[in-house]
């Protein structure tokens, strides 16, 4: 009986979220990002992918190609945990076994699908994809194939807002003409050896000898690659353990000597392991600076926080404050930061700015001398303190107007926008800033999940 295994990835996960519970929002180019415009990424609506804008791209960049149009707006962890749990909840009535990758994507294989014709499959990912989309209101995607590499890259093929499925018989037409880098394992540094050897495409791997494979690449996980390429994916769909840590390291070709290039580096990591830590969901305690010497001594400093976060500058923060730099250790070639001590439960602080203060050192972007990391630290606005406290697109509540998110503040005024998922597009309400009826907001309050919440 032929095997069907099934990836669902939730589209565009954090800006849908951001969509769904400010209706206002649907349609228009949304960055998640916070408002400040520095940073990175975190996600991208459809209407801004667009423009070229995506997940990991630093503000900025994404802004610029977006242009006028884009909608910043601040992360909110609580929305999107509470919202996976719902999906996943659902998931779990309709399938024994789920492989969850991440806080929006999971393997599946339905044990009543084995044998199954693709128009039963499709029928029946288009009936998950209805059921989640009634209940929460977010649009998935779902690819099926043979094995794990397959279904994966049908869900992408499936987006946005859609079902692929590719049989066995179908298998090599469709992924032949795929760019290798396609395959799930082929990176920038296995693309770029497989590219020196002349292939380009999943059928110009798949054609190769395996000696040919192993003059080129070399190593058992080549050989695996290898066989994905050509058809061959028996991994099985399991319950996968969570992450104990979290990590981004980079080697490189010159040896770092000065400050602002060891600065530069550890944000280069730092922002790597963050927008990982954003896709698991958790938040951590611990940061860890490793650095390896030009002597190749290798030495890992620690700090750990009182509480889990995952805020980006805090942890940044956190990793400036235990690094060391070249008039202490001599010559730098690799820099990486970690995060670990992970943990679902997060929490705000009293006063956040004491953690997110980055010390001794501020990098001087102009003296970093370092073409390959110069976009890391362009310098961008700090963010705008109001007296009021209020900040742009903060969950807020008032007696008489119900829920909303602040739009702008200024003058002694802010402008909130009152509208929850349930409410549709909301009106528009000018309140003094002072005004003692408007509250802080809990924002899952905003999902309006009132009766799936108090089960």
């Amino acid at each position: 009986m032929s095997r069907w295994v099934l990836h669902i990835d939730m589209d565009a996960f954090y800006a849908s979220c951001e969509q769904l519970t400010r209706p206002t929002l649907k349609g228009r180019p949304v960055l998640v990002a916070g408002v400040t415009g520095r940073g990175v990424v975190a996600g991208a609506s459809y209407e801004a992918r667009k423009y070229g804008a995506r997940s990991a791209m630093p503000t900025y960049r994404a802004v610029k190609l977006v242009g006028s149009k884009a909608v910043l707006v601040a992360p909110r962890r609580a929305v999107y945990s509470t919202a996976s749990r719902r999906v996943f909840e659902i998931i779990a009535r309709h399938v024994d076994v789920v492989e969850q990758l991440s806080i929006d994507e999971a393997f599946m294989e339905p044990a009543h699908l084995q044998g199954a014709s693709p128009e039963d499959v499709e029928q029946w990912s288009n009936q998950l994809r209805e059921a989640i989309r009634e209940e929460t209101g977010l649009p998935s995607s779902i690819g099926a194939g043979t094995g794990k590499q397959y279904a994966k890259i049908a869900s992408g093929l499936a987006k946005p807002d859609g079902v692929f499925i590719i049989p066995r018989s179908r298998q090599k037409d469709i992924l032949h003409p795929l760019p290798v880098n396609e395959l799930w394992g082929v990176g920038p540094v296995t693309g770029a050896k497989l590219t020196n050897a002349g292939v380009e495409t999943i059928g110009d791997f798949a054609q190769l000898t395996e000696k040919e494979v192993d003059i080129a690449l070399g190593g058992a996980v080549a050989k695996q690659l290898w066989q994905l390429a050509r058809g061959t994916d028996e991994r099985p769909v399991a319950p996968r353990a969570e992450a104990k840590q979290i990590s981004a390291e980079h080697t490189y070709p010159t040896d770092l000597t000065t400050v602002a290039e060891v600065e530069a580096a550890i944000r280069r990591a730092a922002s790597e392991s963050h927008r990982r830590l954003l896709i698991d969901g958790r938040g951590a305690r611990t940061i860890t600076v490793k650095l390896k010497m030009a002597d190749f001594r290798i030495e890992s400093r620690s700090m750990t926080l009182p509480y889990a976060t995952d805020d980006e500058d805090t942890l940044t923060a956190a990793a400036f404050k235990i690094a060391r730099y070249p008039d202490e250790v001599g010559p730098i070639r690799l820099v990486g930061v970690s995060f670990s001590g992970l943990e679902s439960i997060m929490q705000d602080t009293l006063f956040p700015e004491l953690d997110q203060e980055i010390t001794p050192h501020q990098v001087i972007p102009e003296e970093t001398g370092v073409s390959d990391l110069a976009d890391l630290v362009t310098p961008m606005p700090e963010p705008t303190h109001t007296e009021s406290g209020w900040r742009a697109t903060q969950d807020v509540t008032h007696p008489d107007f119900g829920h909303g998110w602040i739009q702008g503040t200024g003058h002694g005024f802010v402008t909130v926008r009152f509208e929850t998922r349930a409410t549709g597009p909301g009106r528009v309400v000018n309140l003094r800033a002072e005004d003692p009826d408007l509250k802080p907001g809990d924002p899952i309050d905003s999902l309006a999940w009132d009766d799936w919440l108090e089960r």
